[in-house]
């Protein structure tokens, strides 16, 4: 992998699953696991073979700016997106964990092209009627799964950004909903409203750490 924020095109794994025929690969990432308040929201991607943007990588390694530059261009490229939604409600019915898995399986079974395979970011499988394969650190190591990354935390950021018109003391808009000291304090003086996670530490009591995921 090339060092900075930008990888050699070839360096993505894409390439050598094209290599075995393999065209139709969808690669699909959440974001929002760790915040107090807010939805998690997951984006599942489909290139055509060998259609690499320069620039995409892990959605946290780039700035808000360069993400809302890449969201319209992964949009206009891409051959498939998908998006996977849940609520804190459905956070706190099952745990961030499984959240988190249940929204990358939305977004996958979202896309309206049937993959040849699915790359899912982290080590956990999904419950999917299609071939996939697990990569640690898959945003840095696929494309489509760095693409779905950032479209992922874009759509999260906007969310959140719209979540701080309804709620204004927490400062959603800055916090995108985590635990910072700011919002630690509004929830000590105000209390959780309707999109907090109620079973995070934090939320509801005076421990501060998050919770294991």
């Amino acid at each position: 992998m090339k060092r900075g924020n930008t990888p050699d095109k070839f360096s993505y794994c894409e390439w050598s699953f094209w290599r075995q025929g393999l065209f139709s690969i969808a690669g699909v990432d959440e974001v929002g696991r760790g915040p107090l308040a807010g939805p998690v929201v997951a984006a599942a991607v489909i290139f055509p073979p060998e259609v690499i943007l320069p620039g995409v990588t892990d959605s946290k390694r780039l700035s808000p700016r360069q993400r809302l530059a890449l969201f319209p261009r992964i949009k206009k490229k891409a051959l498939a997106i998908g998006l996977g939604i849940l609520s804190p409600n459905e956070i706190d019915r099952i745990n961030i964990l499984q959240a988190s898995l249940q929204a990358m399986g939305k977004a996958v079974r979202n896309l309206n092209h049937r993959p040849d395979l699915v790359l899912v970011d982290g080590n956990h499988s999904l419950d999917l009627p299609f071939p996939q394969q697990c990569l640690i650190q898959g945003d840095r190591l696929s494309h489509a799964i760095g693409a779905a990354s950032i479209l992922a935390k874009v759509v999260r950021d906007l969310l959140m950004e719209a979540c701080h018109h309804r709620f204004p003391v927490y400062n959603f808009r800055m916090n995108k909903g985590y635990g910072t000291r700011e919002h630690l304090a509004a929830l000590d003086k105000h209390g959780p409203c309707p999109i907090h996670r109620l079973t995070f530490r934090g939320v509801l009591s005076g421990e501060r750490s998050r919770p294991a995921s």
